[in-house]
């Protein structure tokens, strides 16, 4: 059986269907009989009803307009103006449809991925070539945001719709416990994603990260029943609160002059060497992992993890171009791994030389 909300969008629907395709106005009797909601009304129900939906279609933005006939003055008579109502043709530059591409693809591993695909879908029905111009500034680039934490789709749902979550959380060290929390926003942080919001059993702000949430997140309030701070960033309370507590070390890295740029740019401050500088330990350390080429230029740089795990999965990624020298659990690790990749690859591949040089 329709609710009361849903007959009232069926009625609205019908209404501006029947205003905008008609050719002339239409007057008040000519409406009724069109659209069937309203015939079921009496004379007196009808004008309320019409009047309140005229004000609420305009409410809306939709163009109504009103027309006394020149023949019956007394007669008015309403459409919808297409030219108004109608959104105008939308075309993109090569380089704004790749970068709609891009944007598409970005997401892994979550229901946003669906609706990026979607909205490909949707680009290329449109005749929009999503893969760009060869002159894009994004052609060649495809990066990826990963999220595989069982909580994401239904975190993310609750923080756009405003509605209050419970969830058994775990904190390092200590059982999983109950969590009440109105959810203000979502970030990644170091390949993580975490949840803030305002914690309701203890009375504070609180950052959970998402992979400690234990089993299901379930709906503890009505949408939109709070707000969220005008004032929020997501990200900087993440970074603030995982970057103060949950930094697990720093790695002492060689990194190849030119090269890992990545790693680069998150150096912490002064340790980023002047170009030949630490050469002779990136020397020594290549030496003892038989590599021949030793007469490159090296700079020795400290970078912060989080997440060993990941770490080790970043360094193996650069190959040769990187050399860990400290935490020795980060080095074994990324030695072995590169290793490991080096005796599954075929024989006489490039993959044996950067499993022998980290």
């Amino acid at each position: 059986m329709a609710t009361q909300a849903s007959e009232k969008v069926e009625r609205l629907l019908n209404l501006v269907i029947c205003l905008l395709h008609t050719r002339r106005p239409l007057l008040k009797e000519q409406i009724r009989r069109a659209v069937p909601q309203y015939d079921q009304e009496s004379d007196e129900a009808f004008d309320r009803m019409f009047e309140r939906d005229k004000d609420e279609l305009r409410t809306l933005g939709i163009p109504l307009r009103s027309r006394v006939d020149v023949v019956f003055e007394d007669d008015t008579g309403y459409f919808i103006d297409r030219s108004e109502y109608a959104l105008p043709q939308i075309e993109f530059t090569p380089a704004e449809a790749a970068a709609l591409s891009l944007a598409a693809r970005t997401w892994t591993h979550a229901a946003l991925a669906g609706s990026g695909a979607e909205a490909l879908r949707k680009l290329t029905a449109a005749g929009v070539d999503t893969d760009g111009a060869a002159s894009s500034p994004t052609l060649g680039v495809e990066p990826r945001v990963r999220a595989v934490e069982p909580a994401f789709d239904a975190v993310h749902a609750a923080v756009v719709a405003t509605q209050p979550i419970a969830f058994d959380y775990r904190r390092s060290g200590a059982p999983a416990s109950r969590r009440h929390v109105l959810p203000w926003g979502i970030a990644s942080w170091h390949g993580r994603w975490y949840l803030t919001g305002y914690d309701t059993d203890r009375q504070d702000s609180r950052v959970f990260r998402l992979g400690r949430i234990e089993g299901k997140v379930v709906r503890d309030g009505r949408p939109g029943s709070y707000e969220v701070p005008a004032d929020h960033d997501a990200r900087s309370a993440v970074r603030f609160s995982a970057g103060s507590r949950e930094s697990s070390g720093v790695a002492q890295l060689l990194v190849r002059a030119g090269r890992a740029h990545a790693l680069r740019r998150r150096a912490i401050p002064d340790t980023l060497a002047d170009p030949g500088a630490g050469a002779s330990d990136a020397a020594e350390s290549v030496e003892d992992l038989g590599d021949p080429q030793r007469d490159e230029t090296w700079d020795r740089i400290s970078v912060a993890y989080d997440d060993t795990g990941r770490f080790v999965d970043e360094l193996c990624s650069y190959g040769a171009d990187v050399v860990a020298l400290e935490p020795a659990p980060v080095r074994s690790a990324v030695i072995d791994r590169l290793r490991a990749a080096a005796q599954m690859a075929p024989a006489g591949s490039a993959g044996t030389g950067a499993g022998e040089a980290s």
